[in-house]
């Protein structure tokens, strides 16, 4: 899986779109209730550090367990520090991709998909964590 940047995040253009308070089921439809709670900015509900945030877009189908596919847009926060489990965006040896970090016992890539291998960290291969994945974003495809 391969990603592609996008740019980086600003703020300075809020879209304050409707925040309905009700939510929407995904089984049994209920009734809808005609009122809004607030009004949301995506950057506000996406993006924490807007200097040190970037989009990515999504090549590839290694992580598609993890709820990542193909052309998704990936929020990478750079500020944050990467831990144990997080999805990130690293180098590796110099090509980029987004896979799960695990440190331990030992240092590897994780794939979310039975297809790809995990990637061990050895001394033969040059590993850069470019950030951490707080959002997608997918568009609704049809048919």
């Amino acid at each position: 899986m391969t990603v592609e940047v996008l740019g980086q995040a600003s703020l300075c253009n809020a879209i304050l779109l409707p925040l309905f308070n009700n939510r929407v089921s995904a089984g049994f439809p209920s009734p809808a209730q005609d009122y809004v709670e607030k009004t949301l900015d995506l950057n506000e509900l996406c993006v924490r550090h807007p200097a040190a945030t970037f989009f990515v877009k999504v090549s590839g189908d290694s992580m598609q367990n993890a709820g990542i596919y193909d052309s998704d847009i990936l929020v990478v926060d750079r500020a944050l520090e990467a831990k144990h489990g997080d999805i990130v965006v690293a180098a590796l040896s110099n090509e980029f991709t987004v896979k799960e970090l695990c440190l331990k016992p030992t240092i590897r890539l994780l794939p979310h998909n039975p297809k790809y291998q995990a990637i061990e960290i050895t001394s033969d291969n040059e590993l850069e964590i470019f950030g951490v994945v707080t959002n997608v974003v997918r568009k609704i495809r049809r048919p």
